[in-house]
């Protein structure tokens, strides 16, 4: 029986391997337009910073919302609109029952400010796209009372017509940028702490 278990999961495993390999290898573009929403257990925004020159400090925030309005039959059209909690970072700092560091990066008026400024924010303004699963999109992020433009390389990774468990339409995304935080008036510790911050993304999205 239990060879029998082994077998059957080893199969199943299998197949979905092979139905999602295409999506795997940057497919093209294959599902509906419409509005799509951020799924927040598949997705993370992570920040890496140099520090005295000896290494990246890395840390992310836990609550970002994200809606993506496809335009399927010409991606260029595309709309992304992201808006995240500042007071949501999360260092893994040690000792926090000592010094509740991430509250003090998120709140703190020389840090991320996030009592006076409760949202970080980035409209889509336009889209480039480069290859069937690559582009450059350019928007608007307002940061700290401060709006400035943006673009991040975007890379599609795969998307489905129907997600194996929820059966919505789905699409899966990398992207990253590097932005320097002084552009937003943020300098605190600059150049101890460096300017330039590298922003990654992963997200994935499925229908509304």
């Amino acid at each position: 029986m239990a060879f029998s278990v082994k077998r059957s999961l080893r199969y199943a495993v299998a197949a979905f391997a092979l139905a999602a390999a295409p999506a795997a290898h940057g497919q093209a573009l294959d599902v509906p337009s419409g509005v799509y929403a951020v799924d927040p257990t598949h997705a993370s925004v992570t920040w890496k910073v140099m520090h005295l020159g000896l290494a990246k400090y890395t840390a992310r925030f836990t609550k970002v919302d994200a809606e993506l309005t496809l335009d399927a039959a010409d991606p260029t059209k595309s709309k992304v609109f992201v808006a995240i909690d500042p007071r949501s970072v999360r260092t893994d700092y040690p000792n926090p029952e000592k010094e509740d560091f991430d509250k003090k990066l998120g709140t703190g008026a020389d840090w991320l400010n996030g009592d006076k400024f409760p949202q970080i924010v980035f409209h889509s303004r336009a889209l480039e796209r480069l290859t069937a699963t690559t582009g450059k999109m350019t928007g608007d992020m307002t940061f700290l009372g401060v709006t400035k433009p943006v673009t991040f390389d975007v890379t599609l990774n795969g998307n489905f017509k129907e997600h194996p468990f929820t059966k919505k339409a789905a699409l899966g995304f990398s992207a990253k940028t590097t932005i320097k935080r002084s552009d937003w008036g943020f300098k605190t510790f600059v150049p101890n702490i460096a300017d330039e911050v590298e922003v990654l993304v992963e997200a994935e999205f499925q229908a509304k």
